[in-house]
């Protein structure tokens, strides 16, 4: 049976953590910043845990993760 391939997409976007939750980097932090307050800003530049429903659907394109 060959390799299964993995999504480079999802890949890039995604990281799995060793018990197996998926962060990502929240949207909202390339451009337009001027009108956003700091408090938004500094929130934005740390990674976020996905939900469960949305960790099987990401899981799924990453077969190795």
């Amino acid at each position: 049976m060959p390799k299964m391939k993995t999504r480079k997409a999802a890949a890039s976007r995604y990281k799995v953590t060793g018990t197996g939750k998926v962060k990502y980097k929240k949207q909202g932090s390339r451009h337009i910043l001027t009108k956003k307050t700091s408090k938004r800003k500094r929130k934005l530049r740390k990674l976020s845990v996905l939900s469960a429903p949305e960790t099987k659907r990401v899981k799924l394109l990453m077969p190795y993760a």
